[in-house]
């Protein structure tokens, strides 16, 4: 499940003011590396990312941005990885992750439509996370390879 669609400035911007957040250059950049990137950043990759545009862009305008973001319900945050929080934007379908425990790659992966009635019709269910975690396709083909020429 690869993200397939592209955020404009034009279209961050909507995002932003109608959730009431002002839309400044910072926090349409901040938006667009979680909405237009394919990596799940944490935000020291956001940082490291747009301090090389922004120079005077800190840290703190980082982590404020992404809160505000995630509070105003166009980034969800993500726990996927032990005190590292990354981030996805909110408003797509469902989906779990899938993490390569050699690389490191994050990717979305399907979930089945409506799985949290299903596991657990009796609660009342805000969110479900679920994280796969084994060797991605590239390091699948790595490790055969290596296998093979081994032998």
């Amino acid at each position: 499940m690869e993200k397939t669609k592209e955020y404009s400035i034009e279209k961050l911007t909507e995002m932003l003011q109608a959730k009431g957040i002002r839309p400044s250059a910072q926090r349409i950049a901040v938006l667009s590396a979680v909405a237009n990137g394919r990596m799940h950043p944490a935000a020291e990759d956001i940082y490291s990312s747009l301090s090389k545009l922004f120079r005077s862009l800190s840290r703190t305008t980082v982590y404020n941005s992404l809160k505000t973001l995630t509070e105003a319900g166009l980034l969800r945050e993500l726990e996927i990885e032990s005190g590292c929080s990354r981030y996805d934007m909110a408003l797509q379908p469902d989906h779990s992750h899938f993490i390569c425990r050699r690389c490191s790659r994050i990717y979305d992966m399907p979930m089945p439509e409506g799985m949290s009635k299903i596991m657990a019709p009796q609660f009342g269910i805000d969110s479900v996370e679920v994280t796969l975690r084994g060797l991605c396709p590239e390091c699948m083909k790595e490790k055969e390879s290596k296998i093979t020429d081994n032998n």
